[in-house]
Formats: C-alpha cells, sequence, structure tokens
C-alpha cells in the first residue's frame, strides 16, 4: 500500500510531490484514534490556533496538543508563531495536505507517504 497526501485540488504535477518518513501504516495508526482525525480535520477546515483546534474538534487542550505534537512530528501539520501586541506568542496549526489517497500494491505496508502541497 502507498498513501499519497493532498493539499487543495486534485490536478497536481509530480513536482508537488514531496515524500516524508511516515510509512503507510504508521499513517494508519496515527488516523486509527478518532481524536487525531477529529483534530487534522480541524485544522484541513482552516488553520487554528491550539485553543480554536481543540473547541473545532470537541476535544480538551491537552488532547488537541498532543495530537497536534504527533501530526507535526509526522510531517502532516505545521506550525507558525506570531507574536501579538501584547508580547504573548501564539501558534497557528496549518494542515500540510487536506486529503489522503491510499493505493494498494504487492509490496505491503512499507511503502512512503507523500505530501503534495
Amino acid at each position: 500500500m502507498s498513501a499519497q497526501l493532498t493539499k487543495g485540488q486534485s490536478n497536481h504535477t509530480t513536482d508537488d510531490l514531496t515524500t516524508v518518513d511516515l510509512s503507510t501504516a504508521e499513517l494508519f495508526d496515527l488516523f486509527g484514534d478518532q481524536y487525531t482525525r477529529r483534530v487534522y480535520e480541524a485544522v484541513a477546515e482552516q488553520p487554528r490556533c491550539g485553543r480554536a483546534v481543540a473547541e473545532a474538534a470537541d476535544v480538551s487542550r491537552p488532547t488537541a496538543y498532543r495530537r497536534l505534537n504527533d501530526l507535526r512530528d509526522a510531517g502532516l501539520v505545521r506550525t507558525e508563531r506570531t507574536i501579538c501586541m501584547d508580547g504573548h506568542h501564539r501558534e497557528q496549526f496549518e494542515a500540510v495536505a487536506t486529503s489522503i489517497v491510499v493505493s494498494v500494491d504487492q509490496d505491503g505496508l512499507d511503502t512512503p507517504v507523500t505530501v503534495t502541497e
């Protein structure tokens, strides 16, 4: 099996493809958790700060941040840090890809995941 992650429309060229260090099995393990799926859906819908992700996904803030960190470590979410006028910093989370396409082949589950931005 292989997995391809895409953002936006489906008419991408191969120049838009990047391989991340994540196997299809790891992808399935990650998204096998309902909270991870809900958190990812929240940031795939639109970039959000951690508090807004927790609200949109209907999970606690600690759960949202754990799942966001897992998704970021997997290369599926990126962050941007901004500094507010009052000096506080805020981290904005954004999905790298907004859809996941999985194909089956004879090589099993050790195929790298491809991300399209």
